[in-house]
């Protein structure tokens, strides 16, 4: 059975946080999506920022955050403006 911690960009950190905000497996990640699994982290953890967002959804993608298409990396800047950070 695939683990969070088995994704890329997931470190112990992230699945921790994943976890707290009731996300505790890699299917779960995937139907409530990078943005959900962001915004129920954030409220938690105002830490929580751009690149932890980039690191969800290239989890989701089965990708380094750094590799994300440009395009994607944009909406997701667009998402982010909500949160001023």
């Amino acid at each position: 059975m695939e683990k969070l911690i088995h994704l890329k960009n997931i470190n112990r950190a992230l699945e921790e946080k994943l976890k707290a905000a009731g996300i505790d497996t890699p299917e779960k990640l995937r139907e409530k999506g990078s943005r959900h699994a962001f915004v129920k982290i954030k409220t938690f953890d105002s830490g929580a920022c751009f690149k932890m967002l980039l690191e969800l959804e290239g989890a989701i993608r089965g990708v380094k955050a750094e590799d994300l298409n440009p395009e994607i990396k944009d909406e997701l800047m667009d998402f982010m403006g909500i949160f001023n950070c």
